[in-house]
């Protein structure tokens, strides 16, 4: 069998699942299954041995009970990071990328992501970061790359989650990153004071979801989806708390849940942050929002 007639049987057998995109899908499956990039499948058309038959329709029979595509390969790219990715870990979205750029332009008094100009390298020097539902690692991680001066610490109450990230830190090569198991600030001691707290925490909201998609409702772990019965659950225990651990002028940042942010802001000015700043997302949501401790 050729790759060609692999490509059409693969998509015949996920388009009874509801995929969309089935053809894209299939080629993705079959790169993978191969190692080849999609250039050399189009141009070679190469035969497939048994072996790989197996491993491709291995993959396709798991794709068809709508498992993700990254729990299938078993990594996720993120700001260029190739991240471990599995069985009780949320899967990081791109929604997720906008907050690491924007903290970390924060940090860097608003220079671009990727820049690597030598300013502001003493402030960076002294930069403490915490990442709360740290889950993979992924905003940690990025933030640690792009800031290797600075001393950042994630946070996560998933043992899983833990594992995982402290595994990516080890294969990416980062060494500024500590990974901590625990409730939100429940592990630190009273004195110790962050530039930048940031939180990806549970937003979905617990009726919602059994509406969501069958790759995240059957395979995500419900406790790095489930906010509470108005997705706010999480924000209304960092909000308050995150005041004990923030430097004057130290900045709290969170990707909130549709239609949460003005809500988010109002409870951020009630507790006494100042500087307000929301951002959308690619879909036009509004998804990330910061504000500063000035007290």
């Amino acid at each position: 069998m050729n790759a060609f007639e692999k490509l059409r049987e693969i998509s015949e057998e996920l388009l009874p699942s509801g995929i969309e995109a089935v053809e894209k899908e299939a080629e993705f499956l079959i790169t993978r299954g191969l190692n080849v990039s999609l250039a050399e499948l189009y141009t070679n058309n190469p035969e497939l041995d048994e072996r790989q038959v197996m491993v491709i329709d291995e993959m396709v029979a798991r794709r068809s009970r709508r498992e993700p595509l990254q729990y299938i390969t078993g990594y996720n790219d993120f700001l260029g990071l190739r991240l471990h990715i599995g069985y009780g870990v949320l899967i990081p979205r791109p929604e997720t990328e906008l907050m690491a750029e924007d903290a970390v332009k924060a940090a860097r008094g608003q220079r671009s992501w990727g820049s690597h100009e030598k300013q502001n390298t003493d402030y960076e020097s002294k930069m403490t970061v915490l990442d709360l539902c740290t889950g993979s690692g992924c905003l940690a991680l990025a933030l640690a790359k792009e800031l290797p001066s600075s001393r950042v610490f994630g946070i996560d109450i998933s043992e899983t989650a833990m594992s995982y990230a402290r595994m990516n830190a080890r294969i990416n090569g980062i060494d500024n990153v500590s990974f901590i198991h625990g409730d939100l600030f429940e592990p630190l001691v009273q004195n110790e004071l962050f530039d930048l707290i940031i939180s990806n925490p549970p937003y979905i909201r617990t009726g919602e979801i059994q509406t969501l998609q069958p790759e995240i409702r059957d395979w995500e772990p419900l406790n790095a989806l489930d906010g509470g019965p108005d997705g706010m659950d999480f924000y209304r225990r960092i909000v308050p708390a995150a005041r004990k651990y923030l430097k004057r002028n130290g900045v709290l940042m969170f990707e909130v849940g549709c239609g949460c942010a003005d809500t988010i802001a109002r409870m951020l000015e009630g507790s006494g942050y100042a500087d307000m700043n929301i951002r959308k997302d690619y879909a036009g949501i509004k998804r990330i929002i910061q504000a500063k401790w000035t007290r």
